[in-house]
């Protein structure tokens, strides 16, 4: 203590279970200083996922198809993940093989920019697929 007095550091306690206990002399305000600057830089290199979400409905007409394709096809590109919905109204849900086929032609459609991260899958009246970023090579 008298050391670090001298000094005008601070004796900070590193390890205190450890027979004998483990101090070091630092600057302490520093030290925190360092640490809140290492923990910036580190949040600056994370990737922020955001999941987009395109609706459709099972009779959807060829334009209309061609127009969400390019959005997710956009949205993939971003490296952001994508969520189609088909939404069942009426008496649709009486064929949820026309969804089914609807988005198997979609993951065709986008394998070079996609892939599937869950399957079709029915969830109350909609059927839910998840399309996440093909990795680049």
């Amino acid at each position: 203590m008298r050391i670090a007095e001298e000094k005008g550091l601070d004796l900070v306690e590193v390890a205190p279970t450890a027979q004998p206990p483990v101090c070091r002399i630092i600057d302490f305000g520093k030290f925190l200083y360092d640490e809140k600057k290492k923990a910036q830089e580190a949040k600056k290199k994370q990737k922020v996922i955001v999941i987009k979400e395109i609706k459709v409905r099972p009779k959807i007409e060829e334009h209309d198809y061609q127009v969400k394709k390019r959005f997710a096809e956009t949205f993939l590109t971003e490296g952001d993940k994508v969520k189609i919905t088909v939404r069942f109204r009426g008496r649709e849900i009486v064929h949820p093989e026309m969804a089914q086929k609807l988005l198997t032609r979609l993951a065709t459609d986008l394998v070079g920019v996609g892939k599937i991260e869950r399957a079709p899958l029915m969830d109350g009246r909609q059927m839910v697929m998840m399309l996440a970023p093909a990795k680049k090579s």
